[in-house]
């Protein structure tokens, strides 16, 4: 596996091969602003660090607790109906 390095500059057919998607999955994830990128000339330039978040432990960790808080907040609610 190649070692993603946190202040270098990947295309985005070089950040498919370094997560092991597809070229529909990586425009997705830009589209949902999932992966933060630059746009020069046209294409997509991600830097290092973008990738490194989005394979952190950390960050999954607090999605899922974002994801339970809105889903109590969800169940209060309708609890009171």
């Amino acid at each position: 596996m190649d070692e993603i390095k946190p202040n270098t500059v990947y295309t985005t057919a070089e950040t498919q091969k370094l997560l092991k998607i597809s070229n529909s999955t990586i425009k997705r994830l830009l589209k949902r602003g999932l992966i933060r990128a630059n746009k020069i000339g046209g294409q997509y330039r991600i830097l290092g660090k973008e990738l490194l978040h989005i394979l952190s432990p950390d960050l999954e960790k607090e999605a899922v607790a974002s994801y339970l808080k809105i889903k109590s907040g969800v169940v209060k609610k309708i609890n009171k109906w």
